[in-house]
């Protein structure tokens, strides 16, 4: 099944679907926002995601402007990556997601991976 971009459609929905429905992305901003993760590593460690993916989406995010990256570390590059204004106002979404979870789905309640 091919990805529909929803780019050309006049819908608030379908444009913040655009920066932030991919499948990951909730979960990223969910350890960024809400668990204070900042540092690749250690997002990687609680998603078990792949680093090409997690490097992909984080580019996506700071290019979508949801997310800013800081250098900690010269020798090698590291970077620790900080949510803005936008992804800040993005929590209560994320929050909303997580209470529906916990009353819709059978995964079991209060866990958070």
């Amino acid at each position: 099944m091919r990805h529909k971009s929803f780019e050309d459609m006049d819908c608030p929905m379908a444009q913040s679907l655009e920066v932030v429905g991919e499948w990951w992305t909730p979960l990223i901003l969910r350890d960024i926002v809400m668990l204070g993760l900042t540092r690749f590593d250690d997002i990687q460690d609680d998603l078990g995601i792949a680093p090409t993916v997690l490097n992909s989406r984080l580019k996506h995010l700071i290019d979508k402007g949801l997310l800013e990256r800081r250098q900690y570390n010269e020798h090698p590059p590291r970077y620790e990556y900080h949510p803005t204004e936008a992804a800040r106002d993005f929590e209560p979404v994320l929050k909303a997601l997580f209470k529906w979870g916990l009353k819709w789905t059978t995964s079991p309640a209060g866990t958070w991976s």
